[in-house]
């Protein structure tokens, strides 16, 4: 796509760029921002910027990369933006004099006081060498340059003479510093972000500085941070997913016959039962059996799927949960109510007797699970399998798995590897979804639209 010049083609280039980011943004809806910018004050770049948002942003988790694109596409004017000291005593002065003067600004400052000053303080310090002949831009050396977390100890001294340390104005000192330290940070950001778009292009840059929205992450390579954030997904899916299986039981089964109603019913047709009554089914909580893969390569989605299996204990009447390698455990015992995920999980890793040689055999842990857990799957039973069936190799114990499935109500494999990896290597994914049928499951949005499914 071509370089933006007319409003027309920046409108293109920022909704493309939304979508290549993992924000959806349909045909229609981007007509709708087309028809916005007809009503709004094109030069007051925060009503363009509301504009847009109101149009193309659906959930909350899509607004920080929507901020990002936005100050790619149509960034703040530089003109015109006068920090407190003029651009020449800045790019004059003494660190020291320059850390006072940030410690002034995050006491109090407006937006537009530290965006001037962080445009000023990335022109000083953010250019660097990156290579014989090249420069680039880079935030981390303005922030190691004036270090401003360093200076709320010297703004509490100045601010708070005379006033009682510990209470509540220092508090509110201590929030206000933060809030405005985060917002110089990210103006700097946005500043480095702009000037790289400058110099590379505004595509290049903009494909590398927005992460997925946190729905669409992959679980293959989500990291520690985006495991906490994922906590919070948690247990709203696990409440749906059991409320799903539920309604699933209740509409596949009627209850027993009541032969006092038939009996009597029949009385009108000269005794011959043309109609049959039955008893409402008795409604429960269905029972759920987890079965694990938590080997080295399938680790951050085992790690997301536990944290799924501890959510699901609190939905279901028994929750089981086993995890296997090249053998079975059941982990159960290390998700009791109550108990941390945290360590729990920590526990898991060091207790659990789920590995013998090291490497994933899928057959052998099948094996092992009918063999000591066999009686945990009965006709009440959901079965869900998780792991992205690479055995290595190693026999699929593919008549184990019928024998264990033809006994739950219910069962489902979520493989987290793109559909198609299936049957690439030592992968035998499309033997076992002729047992269990098999979901492509590698991000949350995935897994949502899984548990839509048994509707």
């Amino acid at each position: 796509m071509p370089e933006p010049g007319s409003l027309v083609d920046r409108h293109v280039g920022f909704v493309h760029a939304l979508r290549e980011a993992g924000v959806p943004v349909s045909v229609a809806e981007g007509l709708d921002a087309a028809n916005a910018l007809r009503v709004v004050e094109l030069a007051d770049r925060e009503s363009l910027r509301a504009a847009y948002a109101a149009t193309l942003v659906k959930k909350p988790a899509y607004r920080p990369g929507f901020d990002v694109l936005f100050d790619l596409w149509f960034p703040a004017s530089t003109s015109g933006i006068r920090p407190h000291v003029p651009r020449t005593d800045l790019a004059q002065a003494e660190v020291k004099e320059l850390r006072e003067h940030l410690a002034a600004l995050l006491t109090g400052a407006t937006d537009q006081e530290l965006r001037a000053f962080a445009q000023a303080m990335v022109e000083r310090f953010g250019r660097q060498e990156s290579g014989p002949g090249r420069q680039n831009w880079f935030s981390y050396s303005v922030m190691r340059a004036l270090s401003p977390e360093t200076l709320m100890a010297g703004i509490l001294r100045s601010v708070l003479q005379g006033h009682e340390r510990g209470g509540l104005a220092e508090k509110t000192l201590r929030r206000r510093v933060d809030d405005n330290r985060r917002r110089f940070e990210e103006a700097v950001a946005t500043d480095v972000r702009r000037r790289i778009a400058e110099d590379s292009g505004i595509e290049r840059i903009a494909r590398s500085a927005v992460r997925p929205p946190l729905d669409q992450v992959d679980f293959l390579r989500v990291t520690k941070a985006d495991l906490a954030r994922l906590r919070r997904e948690v247990h709203p899916l696990a409440r749906r997913l059991a409320a799903r299986l539920t309604i699933r039981h209740r509409k596949g089964k009627r209850g027993r016959l009541d032969f006092r109603r038939t009996v009597r019913a029949s009385l009108q047709s000269g005794g011959v039962p043309l109609t049959t009554h039955f008893k409402p089914p008795r409604p429960h909580k269905p029972e759920l059996v987890v079965l694990c893969d938590t080997s080295d390569s399938v680790s951050s989605f085992a790690h997301f799927t536990l944290l799924l299996t501890y959510a699901l204990r609190e939905q279901f009447t028994k929750v089981r949960a086993f995890g296997f390698v090249d053998t079975v455990d059941e982990i159960t015992r290390f998700f009791l109510p109550g108990s941390d995920v945290v360590e729990a999980m920590t526990r898991l890793a060091d207790e659990a007797d789920m590995v013998r040689f090291g490497r994933t055999n899928y057959g052998h842990a099948l094996e092992r699970f009918a063999e000591r857990y066999g009686d945990a799957i009965g006709p009440k039973t959901s079965l869900l399998i998780l792991g992205d069936a690479r055995s290595n190799y190693q026999p699929p114990a593919l008549d184990v798995l019928k024998s264990l499935t033809s006994r739950c109500r219910h069962a489902y494999w979520l493989n987290p590897e793109p559909r198609q990896q299936w049957d690439t290597g030592d992968s035998v994914a499309s033997d076992y979804g002729t047992v269990v049928p098999m979901y492509e499951c590698r991000n949350v949005a995935q897994l949502t639209a899984f548990i839509e499914t048994l509707a």
